[in-house]
């Protein structure tokens, strides 16, 4: 079928020509294989298409035929192409988007609107999940990840650092001796992300190496808004990103642990599949969050 689709093409260039000579300089080919795409085309549908003279060519019934609906395929084609080509310029069509559920309050979401206000011919389908989206599987155009990548052969570029802290309620920290090194966080209750490891890595702005700590949760959660929630009902420490307990520090209601000690700060990544070109709609959403001034300041949406 490919190499009748050709053979089409290049008889129907021949034909708006004039002159295999002619088709075969605008085509870049040779007279030799203009001539054979078009022998082969007739021994394929067992008719002659046009007859041929040192000065002309001819065209038979069928070769009329052809020659019509030869040149709808190329002129459908050629539209397919141009309106792809307009699209990209104007920046239209629909991407799908995944990210993390505690994001839809991150100020990512507010670039992400953003975009969508300047490229009104934009439409988003925005799945916010603390469950991982096979983006092959599930045709996403983009996600937005938190923490070291998988190796794959997905793309990704990074966006920007995510600042962590180290909580726990009032209640809960009355409740503990008051801790003076990592280690003495070892046998405090601890609510666990369960898309985390069991470790916690915990930095002290002085010291160049982080301290890792093993921790066993009692309590693990699929979603950080649930981590938060248990953390404020008093359960334990985590360790949310800033943006998320801002206000909840803010009225007391946590406090951090150990401070200066924090945890290490967690990368946000922008991943999409490996085929997105690099004029297509999905890159265009990743430049613009990258050109996005203080993207790090992780201020919550209200």
């Amino acid at each position: 079928m490919i190499d009748d689709l050709r053979a089409m093409a290049v008889f129907a260039r021949t034909v708006e020509y004039g002159s295999f000579r002619r088709a075969a300089r605008e085509l870049q080919l040779s007279p030799s294989v203009v001539s054979h795409h078009i022998s082969q085309l007739e021994k394929r549908l067992g008719v002659a298409l046009l007859y041929r003279s040192t000065r002309q060519l001819t065209l038979t019934d069928p070769g009329q035929r052809l020659f019509i609906s030869s040149k709808q395929m190329l002129e459908a084609a050629q539209s397919g192409l141009n309106d792809l080509q307009v699209s990209q310029e104007e920046v239209s069509g629909t991407l799908k988007l995944t990210l993390p559920f505690m994001l839809a309050r991150h100020s990512i979401t507010g670039y992400i609107a953003a975009f969508a206000s300047q490229y009104p011919k934009v439409s988003l389908n925005l799945n916010y999940s603390d469950h991982p989206q096979n983006l092959i599987k599930e045709g996403i155009d983009l996600a937005v990840r938190i923490g070291p990548l998988k190796d794959s052969s997905l793309k990704s570029k990074k966006l920007f650092d995510m600042t962590r802290v180290l909580v726990a309620s009032e209640k809960y920290i009355d409740s503990r001796a008051s801790p003076k090194q990592p280690e003495d966080l070892n046998d405090w209750e601890w609510i666990g992300l369960a898309t985390r490891s069991g470790k916690k890595e915990l930095q002290h702005p002085k010291k160049k190496k982080p301290v890792n700590i093993d921790i066993t949760p009692r309590i693990t959660a699929d979603s950080m808004d649930a981590v938060y929630q248990l953390c404020l009902s008093g359960l334990g420490l985590c360790t949310p990103p800033e943006f998320m307990v801002k206000q909840a520090l803010g009225q007391g209601v946590l406090k951090t642990v150990l401070a200066p000690w924090h945890p290490t700060s967690l990368g946000v990544y922008a991943v999409w599949p490996p085929n997105a070109g690099y004029n297509q709609l999905v890159t265009s959403l990743i430049r613009f969050l990258s050109d996005q001034q203080h993207l790090s300041s992780y201020e919550c949406q209200d």
